[in-house]
């Protein structure tokens, strides 16, 4: 095989790997959040994570977020929510969903992940959203297993960056609670942005 030919056929295998890439990514769901800071929105990640996935996306389907708050904001590591409504009652959940941590994605800045108790496979509804590169959070973490990513925030993090600027203290016995209540006021799956800014068919 000549070397033109052989340039010609890897530019080829190279265009058609972008081509997937780009397929895998228009296809992604997306949810976006409302919250009294302003809109953020998730990309999730069903290939690499999609028991994750399917419970976030159930989650967000019966409106379970609606209502509940950011409780837990660290500043340069995590900001957590899902789980307690703004009076600091805690919403009732489905069953826990595997672990699927080892999936090779990282908990980077802007990575979105399971909140978990020190029970591997105990996330429910809770999840957080990476300020640092918690590398320790990664496979195998530090009891085995980390924590497990299953998307990213792919539009308003500045938002998500206003919330560790609210004081925090402590409520209902639980400390770095943001002391002014950053409530998720709705949670909805949206169009991927190749599928929204797509021409609509005409007859």
């Amino acid at each position: 095989m000549s070397f033109f030919k052989a340039l010609v056929r890897t530019i080829g295998f190279a265009a058609f790997g972008l081509v997937i890439g780009v397929a895998q990514a228009a296809d992604a769901p997306r949810v976006k959040f409302e919250t009294t800071l302003g809109s953020f929105t998730l990309e999730l990640n069903p290939e690499k994570a999609p028991k994750s996935v399917a419970n976030f996306l159930k989650y967000v389907e019966d409106k379970h977020y609606d209502g509940t708050i950011f409780h837990r904001v660290i500043p340069g590591f995590m900001a957590q929510g899902g789980g307690f409504t703004k009076d600091m009652q805690q919403k009732p959940t489905r069953v826990a969903v595997e672990n699927e941590a080892k999936n090779g994605l990282r908990n980077v800045p802007g990575s979105v992940a399971m909140a978990r108790t020190p029970d591997p496979h105990s996330a429910t509804s809770q999840f957080f959203i990476n300020y640092g590169d918690n590398r320790f959070l990664n496979a195998p973490g530090q009891d085995g297993w980390g924590y497990a990513v299953f998307g990213k925030v792919v539009e308003g993090m500045d938002v998500v960056n206003k919330m560790a600027t609210v004081p925090t203290g402590v409520s209902n016995g639980m400390g770095d609670v943001p002391t002014t209540p950053i409530v998720i006021t709705s949670a909805r799956l949206v169009a991927p942005a190749a599928a929204a800014s797509a021409p609509a068919a005409t007859k």
